[in-house]
């Protein structure tokens, strides 16, 4: 099995990663900083806003399985796009919605994605389409937190199972939780 990758910032690396973890074809999900300047950062200083990183996914797939463009609008359904450097509560470019595609390819389908995403969206579309740079994995509490001490977090409870309706309304076919 060939495994391709994909790294997108949609706010707190705690929700997104929740949420494509439970997608068929995605054989992993890391908790990572990417976007910034400051090297191998931790995330006292990510969180400061100073660094220019982003928290980040860098999610797995199987190409057989999903393409990057169906990972792309599952992205776009599962947070907010038109909210500039910030969701929801969460404030700050570390939590941008941004696009890191890794070669011209995932960049020409991350444009597209967002022209089909504006669609859904009277507000326009902010995510931002930024060089792949250094890629730095989180800390290991950061790594499957929804399935861990996420499940007695107040703010994930809040914010988690939303996103996980949303991917489960609109891409049934593609859940896991839903195909067992």
């Amino acid at each position: 099995m060939t495994i391709e990758y994909a790294i997108f910032g949609g706010g707190c690396f705690w929700c997104t990663e929740a949420v494509f973890k439970d997608v068929i074809g995605v054989e992993s999900v890391e908790s990572v900083y990417t976007g910034g300047r400051r090297p191998n950062p931790n995330y006292e200083q990510v969180c400061t806003g100073t660094t220019g990183h982003a928290e980040a996914i860098r999610v797995g797939f199987d190409p057989e399985k999903l393409t990057y463009g169906d990972l792309l609008d599952i992205h776009f359904v599962t947070h907010d796009p038109t909210q500039l450097n910030r969701q929801g509560n969460d404030v700050g470019t570390q939590y941008r919605s941004a696009i890191f595609p890794a070669n011209e390819q995932q960049k020409a389908d991350a444009e597209a994605a967002i022209l089909r995403a504006q669609h859904d969206h009277s507000d326009p579309i902010v995510t931002s389409i930024e060089p792949l740079g250094e890629v730095y994995v989180a800390e290991g509490y950061h790594q499957n937190y929804w399935d861990g001490a996420g499940q007695q977090n107040r703010y994930c409870m809040a914010v988690i199972p939303p996103k996980l309706q949303k991917l489960r309304k609109s891409f049934a076919q593609r859940t896991k939780s839903l195909q067992q």
